[in-house]
């Protein structure tokens, strides 16, 4: 079964936070899909990962950049998986119908927004139902992550 990490934004926006966690991903050799909300989502978060970090070069591409099969991350809104990726990043409360298909997923959710943790509530009951591993992250003080409970 996939194992999933829901990671609860409480000191770090998305923005921020995002970028570190595709680092560790692509530092294992693993590929990932980032699922976001809508069209505009993507380009935006598409722009942000090119700034983050003037030091920083994150390999990663968009159905505007096509040719998927050569990008290491691909930033999408669709549920889809065109880069052979083993990691699915949600964000924005995207949902994959295809979740079993990789090794690990990620929820990011964004702890402002109390409908989105009601719902990501829901996706923990849902995905223990269905067999998968879980564990949640949350932020301390310090914007360090916290491992909460593993279901």
């Amino acid at each position: 079964m996939t194992e999933v990490r829901f990671y609860h934004l409480q000191r770090t926006s998305l923005e921020a936070a995002l970028p570190k966690l595709l680092e560790r991903t692509l530092a294992r050799g693993q590929r990932a899909v980032v699922m976001a909300g809508s069209g505009e989502r993507v380009e935006a978060l598409t722009a942000q990962l090119w700034t983050y970090d003037p030091n920083s070069f994150l390999p990663h591409g968009s159905k505007r950049d096509g040719r998927p099969e050569r990008q290491p991350v691909w930033l999408t809104d669709q549920d889809e998986n065109p880069n052979k990726a083993t990691v699915l990043f949600l964000t924005d409360g995207a949902q994959s119908g295809a979740v079993s298909g990789f090794e690990l997923c990620v929820e990011m959710l964004d702890g402002q927004d109390d409908a989105a943790v009601a719902a990501g509530r829901q996706r923990w009951a849902a995905y223990k139902e269905a067999g998968h591993s879980l564990v949640y992250y949350q932020q301390d003080d310090n914007g360090r992550w916290q491992e909460k409970a593993k279901g």
